[in-house]
């Protein structure tokens, strides 16, 4: 017998990744029976986020580059976009229209093609790649121009 607000343990289980404990608990004059499983964060599994999206890293990359395109005159809007799968960065050269570019980023894709990818408006695949930096380099090249004296 137990003491009014004592816990009593009935069994313990360890089924690899915690400590699952079956307690008794005092209340009211009733016994409350509960589970409770105790889990090292060492052994869990790391579960993948609901929706991809840009870390506040990328984005700096990103928008810089942006910022330098819309100096020049060359895009006018964006637009992210965090899915299941993917997330996109659109870039609109005319606010009412297709975007010229978009540049993805899809997880799944890290150790087979690369993690980011930059797609022109016809659907082609201009780079792939594991580093954003060099990926969006295809984009720099774009603003590039021969100014004739």
């Amino acid at each position: 017998m137990t003491k009014k607000g004592q816990i009593r343990q009935n069994y313990e289980s360890f089924d690899g990744i915690g400590l699952r404990t079956l307690v008794n608990l005092p209340f009211l004059g009733a016994i409350l029976r509960m589970a409770i499983t105790l889990v090292s964060t060492s052994q869990v599994k790391k579960i993948a986020p609901d929706v991809v999206s840009y870390h506040r890293t990328e984005l700096a990359v990103i928008l810089s580059l942006y910022g330098r395109m819309v100096a020049a005159g060359e895009w006018r809007d964006y637009g992210i976009s965090s899915l299941r799968e993917v997330a996109i960065f659109s870039i609109f050269r005319h606010t009412a229209e297709n975007p010229v570019y978009r540049i993805e980023k899809r997880p799944k894709l890290a150790k087979k093609q690369g993690i980011y990818c930059v797609i022109a408006m016809n659907g082609q695949v201009l780079k792939r790649g594991r580093d954003l930096k060099t990926v969006l380099a295809v984009l720099e090249r774009k603003m590039i121009r021969a100014v004739s004296g």
